[in-house]
């Protein structure tokens, strides 16, 4: 099986030893974004409604790279630091996936990079 990078300018660059996202096996496996804004490389200090599109737009340019997109995308995991913020993310991330929408989960961490109150990943076929 061969594997490539996924690498774009219209999300943000790895914070660490990672990719953006990594095709294999017929799959975009990306890594988690959280809402830093690619352009200026700054975090957006903004509310979980903010935070949650800027994460999901990172994430649609990284698909995009790949050559797919939202609608092929069949897991995610969402991140949150405060569970008090699950409906306000659930209005967002509703807005990004319409139709049937991917297997999902929701989990509650101590912390994120950067002081982040979401970080979300996915896994989504190849177009």
């Amino acid at each position: 099986m061969t594997r490539s990078v996924v690498s774009t300018s219209h999300a943000p660059k790895a914070i660490g030893p990672y990719n953006q996202a990594i095709v294999a096996g017929g799959f975009v496996h990306c890594s988690g974004q959280v809402a830093f804004d690619p352009a200026t490389g700054e975090f957006l200090n903004g509310d979980i409604r903010a935070q949650t599109e800027r994460a999901l737009l990172n994430l649609k340019a990284v698909l995009a790279q790949a050559g797919t997109s939202f609608s092929n995308v069949v897991k995610c995991n969402v991140y949150l630091i405060d569970m008090g913020d699950f409906a306000a993310m659930n209005e967002v991330y509703a807005r990004h996936f319409t139709g049937e929408p991917p297997a999902r989960s929701t989990v509650a961490v101590a912390a994120l990079p950067r002081g982040a109150r979401v970080e979300i990943d996915c896994t989504a076929l190849l177009s």
